[in-house]
Parts: structure tokens; sequence; C-alpha cells
């Protein structure tokens, strides 16, 4: 399992949504009007959960559809709960990038923030100290835009290449995080899906369409009770 874990980690790729080019911001633009002429809401009221992290939010391998943020909206739809999905994710990200790109993400209204950073750090050897500066301070951040939203801090766990003492420390600054923020914790987000090669891409290390449906089960089971509770 833990050389499966490295893989998913080591090998990194970039991640980037396509843009819409301006003839169809040309047709967005006008189907809101007809809307709103209508009588019709011409944008998007539902709430927002953003994902937030690098290739396994990400989905690396895949198409963007197949990765555990989209089997969550498919869950959310079919469950008929108002929310809209970000998939935030951007393979290769450590944590000190995630907090330099945080003000730009957090132009969009988040009612839900789930942060999967620091994997990229561990194997690195970037000081414990420093990763955990970075992601405390971008839940910071994820709070000063919304006091009222709501946080999952993403477990993760590196094999020991690094010492015992390093490995054990990484693990439990995610804990801590949650601890210190007051925030939800899903303990290790690829639990049953690492070292399962059925649940990995040929190349061993990268989770399948079904690898990131056992994810995404493994991030309902923290979501679904915030979810439950905002809909009171």
């Amino acid at each position: 399992m833990r050389r499966s874990i490295l893989g998913v980690l080591l090998l990194a790729g970039i991640f980037a949504c396509d843009s819409i080019d301006s003839k169809q911001q040309t047709a967005t633009t006008e189907k809101a009007s007809e809307a709103a002429a209508a009588g019709e809401p011409a944008e998007d009221k539902r709430k927002v959960i953003l994902f937030y992290g690098n290739s396994i939010t990400a989905g690396y391998g895949l198409d963007i559809s197949e990765a555990f943020p989209a089997v969550i909206q498919e869950r959310l739809d079919s469950l008929g709960y108002e929310y809209h999905v970000i998939n935030a994710g951007l393979s290769g990200e450590t944590s000190a990038g995630g907090l330099s790109r945080i003000d730009w993400v957090l132009k969009t209204p988040v009612d839900i923030f789930s942060l999967e950073l620091g994997g990229n750090d561990g194997l690195r050897g970037i000081s414990l100290d420093e990763t955990e500066k970075n992601l405390s301070q971008i839940i910071e951040k994820v709070k000063q835009s919304n006091p009222q939203v709501k946080i999952i801090v993403a477990g993760m766990q590196i094999p020991p290449n690094m010492g015992q003492e390093y490995t054990d420390r990484f693990k439990g600054i995610f804990p801590m995080l949650a601890e210190k923020h007051n925030t939800a914790l899903i303990p290790f987000i690829l639990e049953g899906v690492g070292g399962i090669p059925e649940l990995n891409l040929p190349d061993g290390i990268h989770p399948t369409p079904e690898g990131h449906k056992m994810l995404a089960d493994n991030v309902w089971a923290v979501l679904k009770p915030i979810i439950d509770e905002d809909n009171i």
C-alpha cells in the first residue's frame, strides 16, 4: 500500500480546465438574459462545495467527470441536495502552492471547503513546520472569506523514506489541524484504494474510475453529516 501511495503522489501531471471561448460566453450571456426576461433565475443559487487539492482531487489520468468530486456531485444530485461541486485540484500541488493561489480560488464564494494538500510536501521532505503553517494559513483564509464555511481536512500518509519520526509527525499534522481549527477530518482519503490493483490504473499507482468511487465513499462519510446538519 505504501508503494502505491508513493506512486500516486510522485507522478505529477498538470491539470487544467478548458476555458470558455468568447462565443460560448456570448451564448451564455444571451441565455441568461432570456431566462431573466422569462422570469427565471439567471444564476446558480446552489451552495458551493469546493475540493482543493493535488492529483488525488484532480483525478490524474482520468477525465474530470470520473474524479471523486464529480462522483460526489452525481450523488448530491441523485439525492436532491442543492449543492454545486467545484474541482480545484492541481496535480503536483504543494501546500505552498496551494497557499499562493487560494485568494484567487476564493473569489468564488464557498460554503463547504475540502482541503487535500500536503502529500507532495512529505514526499519532498519539506519542513513539517512549514507544511503545517501553510495548511493552517489556507484554512484561516477560507474562514475569513466566509465565517460560516464548513471545512473538511483530508488526512494523508507517506512511506517512511524520510525516517519513521518524520513519517509519524507528518501523519499527525492533519488531525492536529482539524482539532486546532475545529474542522471535520477524513482520517485517510486513500483508505481502501492504495495498493489494490483492480482499483488503480495500469501504472499501478493512480486510482481508476472505480477507485475514485471508493474515494468518494471516504469523503461522503464525512461530508454527508455536514450537509444534513446544514439543511436542518
